[in-house]
């Protein structure tokens, strides 16, 4: 098949991503941060400033011998602060200098609040623009070192949105999400949703490096063509043997391909739609019961769990939970089927479990 970037956009103009140094992948990469209100960070500006002063009052006070007072006093702790106060903030002293304590006073509390507000608003903002490339660069550097068993989801659309939601309401945090996508208007949205974003086609096995597929526990391909499915497929999977790569597509005649690229789940979003569709016209709790199974954070859910040493060699219908199958060797065995009429060790159970609110 030939190569069909569909929609991922060009294969041209990022080539080699991964092996760029860190700095150079800002913008592309993006680790999310806590969003902290912006009077909390001038409080915290604030409170760093004057206990700069602090600590400079000390040290002028404790060699206060070596410094002069042009109205020929001792300098006192409040003359050390004074001091610190116009060396600080830049001012300096010169002809005009208060020399009585309660001008001084007058000064520390009101003049110098007035300064170090000029220089948080001035001299802060100026080095926040300066150093925010710096600490995204050591942001990605630490990610990319430490980053594993996290789930890779590319495509950030309606079928992407959701599957992040369901993970996340199954107990997946967001940061061990990362977005691959090529629109930045979807990946600014999932990183104000506090998920870790690739800007790139995942058609490129370097933009899937980008996003440490490799180091992947799970792919969950939800593009919106059939062609650029099998293709990210292929590349993941040549990338990862062992991640668990599941694919939406909306053809059932592309399933066989997908499984040849290397997909263990493949869900075609169109036949699943119309099933529920057909079932809602003459029975439509049935489709209601189907959407609380599927809405983990509510009502019912479909889950997984080992066996317990106390259930094997029993039957699963004669559980306490409703068993639906039983996963042995990495294969669905259905209940009913006589290979599952005594449960093994090491067996994993597919039960309905009950959420609690």
């Amino acid at each position: 098949m030939a190569p069909v970037l569909g929609d991922f956009g060009d294969r041209s103009g990022v080539l080699g991503i991964s092996g760029r140094p860190d700095f150079a992948l800002v913008g592309l990469l993006r680790i999310p941060e806590i969003q902290n209100s912006p009077w909390v960070s001038l409080v915290r500006r604030v409170l760093f400033a004057v206990g700069l002063l602090f600590a400079a009052a000390l040290v002028v006070y404790v060699g206060r011998d070596g410094y002069h007072d042009n109205a020929g006093e001792d300098i006192s702790f409040l003359d050390a602060f004074y001091y610190s106060t116009v060396s600080l903030s830049t001012t300096g002293y010169g002809d005009i200098a208060p020399v009585s304590p309660e001008a001084r006073l007058a000064n520390i509390i009101i003049i110098t609040p007035l300064r170090l507000l000029f220089l948080i608003v001035l001299v802060g903002t100026t080095i926040g623009v300066l150093t925010e490339r710096s600490r995204q660069a050591f942001k990605i550097q630490r990610w990319r070192r430490s980053v594993r068993n996290h789930t890779v989801v590319v495509g950030y659309g309606t079928k992407g949105r959701t599957a992040i939601h369901a993970m996340i309401a199954d107990g997946v945090q967001p940061g061990d999400v990362v977005v691959v996508d090529t629109d930045s208007l979807a990946l600014e949205s999932a990183g104000n949703a506090g998920l870790v974003t690739v800007h790139g086609s995942a058609t490129q096995s370097d933009v899937l490096r980008l996003a440490s597929v490799q180091n992947a526990a799970s792919v969950v391909v939800a593009t919106n063509r059939d062609d650029t499915a099998v293709l990210v497929t292929l590349t993941a999977r040549e990338l990862n043997k062992t991640a668990k790569i599941v694919v939406a597509i909306r053809e059932a005649e592309n399933t066989h391909l997908l499984r040849q690229s290397g997909a263990d789940s493949v869900v075609v979003s169109s036949e699943t739609a119309g099933r529920l569709l057909g079932i809602a016209t003459t029975t439509p709790t049935v489709v209601e019961i189907m959407e609380d199974l599927l809405t983990p954070e509510q009502g019912f859910a479909v889950a997984e769990r080992d066996v317990e040493p106390s259930e094997i060699g029993g039957s699963p219908r004669h559980l306490s939970d409703i068993v639906l199958g039983v996963v042995r060797n990495g294969e669905l065995i259905r209940v009913g089927e006589p290979a599952v009429d005594a449960i093994e060790g090491g067996d994993k159970l597919l039960y309905i479990r009950r959420v609690l609110k």
